[in-house]
């Protein structure tokens, strides 16, 4: 099923959903994409999964390391509303209390966890495979307090698009947020959803769904 505003939606009706969750895909990639290297991997979790999708195929134009210009800005400003407004939909038509879990790869989990800092936190969790903040450490980015929010943040030690540095970063970024932050580092990992990937993804929206005051790590 698709959405008005081109989001693709999956799982279960989000009025009958244990958990929902909103996953951004990567730049140059889609919702079907998502659907097809992430999604058709995962078990049942009582999910339904909101997949929005970026004007162009992209939610900004840099690279996520590169300071912070008045476009870059201007194009994750209208990305971030887009998101939010996604998350606020979902919510509205989820049942009181359904704990939304976002997530995103590369660009998309970039995209998630400036919305997270940003707006966070919330009752659920926040996944980010294979993100980094955007921007440099000199730019003004807003650090929000995570406290009590799960957020999973993942990379390779050689990813072409995240630096170590960059990813490092951003974990120590959560950490000083106090969000309950799991950090892995995959050696040698291509620039994909590995298994393990997978795997934390679908514990933590079954996890979520039995229990959302429950740490899924």
């Amino acid at each position: 099923m698709a959405a008005a505003d081109g989001s693709l939606v999956r799982g279960v009706a989000i009025g009958d959903a244990a958990v929902v969750c909103v996953f951004a895909h990567g730049r140059g990639q889609s919702p079907e994409a998502m659907e097809q290297h992430v999604l058709s991997r995962l078990g049942e979790t009582g999910a339904a999964i909101v997949l929005p999708r970026a004007l162009g195929g992209s939610w900004y134009d840099a690279r996520a390391v590169d300071p912070l210009t008045d476009r870059t800005r201007s194009q994750l400003a209208r990305s971030l509303a887009q998101l939010g407004d996604v998350m606020a939909n979902a919510r509205q038509s989820a049942r009181p209390g359904t704990p939304m879990l976002l997530a995103g790869f590369s660009q998309g989990a970039c995209l998630a966890l400036e919305f997270a800092m940003a707006n966070g936190p919330w009752s659920g969790a926040l996944v980010c495979l294979t993100g980094c903040r955007v921007g440099v450490v000199s730019d003004a980015r807003p650090r929000a307090n995570l406290s009590g929010l799960a957020a999973y943040l993942s990379s390779a030690d050689a990813d072409p698009w995240i630096p170590l540095s960059d990813w490092a970063e951003a974990a120590a970024e959560l950490g000083a947020a106090k969000a309950r932050l799991r950090a892995d580092l995959f050696p040698g990992r291509p620039h994909e959803v590995c298994d393990t990937e997978i795997g934390v993804l679908e514990v933590a929206l079954r996890s979520l769904g039995n229990d959302p005051r429950a740490s899924p790590w």
